[in-house]
């Protein structure tokens, strides 16, 4: 059986990244756990998982609330974002196997073709192919403190649909670093995959920096 915990964590998680709870909305713990049949205690629980995951933010005396960002705010975290990214396909070139390389790859092509105009385009299943290109990546690296680390710092892209403001220039450069880095894993060189991911993690940054101007 899923425990409450779990169970709350899982619906609030989904309604954040689905736009239901936007940023600065607050998120009553009362009204959390009545919507989800569960007491306060999981609540908090779940609170305090997704504010680990920079998700919600909780508010002395005043509950929590879903966090909205600022220009300096996307700077900061995508600089961060950056370093350690970079870190992690440094890291991950020289520990990949073969077989995760290739699903990379494979990946590419999904990616691509989910992007591609017209009535099929899926911009949504872009980002979940994504996520899954750069989990790999994550998990090659072979370091939990470096995940842990990224995890507060990866979900904003989510929470923002960053693909849905991509234009197609964008998506063409964003989906060019992808097939670059696969070829710096195979060659298991650590600072084209390092160098690259940086690429990457920049050109993203600047489509939300942009997006974000009034």
């Amino acid at each position: 059986m899923v425990r409450a915990v779990d169970r709350v964590y899982t619906r609030l998680r989904s309604d954040i990244l689905d736009g239901v709870h936007p940023p600065g909305a607050r998120i009553g713990e009362a009204e959390l756990a009545e919507a989800t049949g569960a007491s306060r205690t999981p609540v908090r629980e779940a609170l305090r998982k997704l504010e680990v995951e920079g998700l919600v933010e909780i508010l002395p005396h005043r509950g929590a609330r879903v966090p909205g960002w600022t220009p300096e705010d996307l700077e900061e975290i995508y600089e961060l974002r950056m370093l350690l990214e970079g870190a992690a396909a440094r890291r991950a070139a020289t520990r990949i196997e073969s077989a995760d390389i290739d699903r990379m790859a494979g990946l590419c092509d999904l990616i691509e073709r989910a992007a591609e105009p017209g009535d099929g385009q899926d911009l949504d299943r872009v980002a979940e192919l994504n996520a899954e290109f750069h989990g790999i990546v994550r998990v090659a690296a072979a370091s939990g403190r470096l995940v842990s680390m990224l995890n507060s710092v990866t979900q904003l892209p989510l929470v923002m649909r960053t693909f849905h403001r991509y234009s197609r220039d964008d998506l063409d450069r964003s989906f060019a670093h992808h097939r670059e880095l696969v070829a710096a894993l195979r060659a298991g060189d650590g600072m084209w995959a390092e160098s690259v991911t940086r690429a990457h993690v920049l050109a993203a940054k600047a489509v939300l920096i942009r997006a974000a101007q009034p």
